[in-house]
């Protein structure tokens, strides 16, 4: 730009010198037109993830990655163990976990706790229940709550035994899409935040030493995102399927367990999902029985087979060159 006024100076003379300068403003980078929609919400109460484009199809203009996620849902479907539910109370759900451990002999290799409901007792869960013992080694464990309960688990985890036993890896984010969602949490009783926390946050816990960079028959890391905003898809419950997704699609393995330590009702149902066995008072199937569940798992194997198509397309380490 200064070298063709320059040019323009020395042709005109400095007259037109003077005029250039009056006319010719250059404006800094930061003024240049953003979408604020933080700003946009103040005067609108128009929320910002209302804004997101791509919330239906977050691989929307990558085809590769569309392509991706269309074997690993084909495949996920495909070796999945039939649904089972198994509908017990809130003070039966540790003794029922305990006699799976020790009298069935079931482990699982992907726990959630957890749904998108307030009350939960998910703090009294982990303290009682010898959780290291249910989870395989290496497994994972998925823990949802909302901010204040994820602020309750941060101290927990962070304790000395339990930093031994479980590893925290990520942290998960669920968005609803407004107020009217009934994933929306609202605020809790004792909440004094200027700013209202409608998220819903997942620690993921690792128990064992995983490596994705070697270990891609037990984990598919990068496939999802860490953040999950609401879609108009979304069923209503207690469980929206983008939680699932992300476990599905993290780690390969099959015997997956799902614990919610809450009371839901009858207006956020607890829904089955193949290769799942979900466990609370609420869920809408009691059909669990451990000797057929194992006989589902040998029927499809604890892992997914490697598929040669989505090892070529899913998304990987960097390979270290040794000099």
């Amino acid at each position: 730009m200064s070298a063709v006024l320059e040019e323009i100076y020395q042709k005109k003379g400095n007259s037109s010198k003077s005029v250039a300068r009056e006319h010719v403003t250059l404006r800094p980078a930061n003024e240049f037109h953003t979408n604020d929609h933080s700003n946009n919400y103040i005067h609108t109460g128009s929320l910002p993830q209302t804004h997101v484009r791509n919330i239906e199809n977050t691989v929307d203009g990558y085809p590769k990655l569309q392509r991706l996620f269309s074997l690993k849902e084909r495949q996920v479907m495909q070796f999945n163990t039939k649904p089972f539910g198994c509908k017990v109370e809130l003070d039966e759900i540790v003794p029922t976990l305990n006699d799976w451990v020790q009298k069935d002999g079931l482990t699982f290799d992907v726990v959630m706790i957890g749904c998108l409901t307030d009350n939960q007792f998910i703090y009294p869960l982990l303290t009682q229940l010898p959780i290291h013992k249910l989870i395989s080694k290496p497994g994972f464990l998925f823990v949802w709550g909302s901010a204040q309960k994820i602020n309750e688990l941060s101290r927990l985890l962070n304790n000395e035994i339990w930093a031994k036993k479980f590893r925290r890896s990520e942290e998960l984010v669920f968005v609803p899409v407004n107020k009217n969602s009934p994933f929306y949490p609202g605020l809790e009783a004792d909440d004094e935040s200027l700013f209202e926390k409608m998220q819903w946050h997942c620690w993921m816990c690792i128990t064992g030493t995983v490596r994705r960079a070697t270990d891609g028959h037990l984990i598919h890391c990068n496939i999802d995102t860490d953040l999950a905003i609401e879609s108009k898809n979304s069923k209503v419950g207690a469980i929206p399927n983008q939680l699932y997704k992300v476990a599905e699609n993290f780690s390969t393995a099959t015997r997956r367990l799902h614990i919610v330590p809450a009371r839901t009702g009858s207006e956020t149902p607890i829904r089955m999902r193949p290769g799942w066995v979900i466990m609370g008072p609420d869920v809408l199937l009691d059909n669990f029985n451990a000797m057929e569940y194992k006989n589902e798992v040998g029927r499809v194997g604890s892992n997914l087979p490697k598929d040669p198509s989505i090892e070529s397309l899913r998304p990987k380490s960097p390979i270290s060159i040794k000099n």
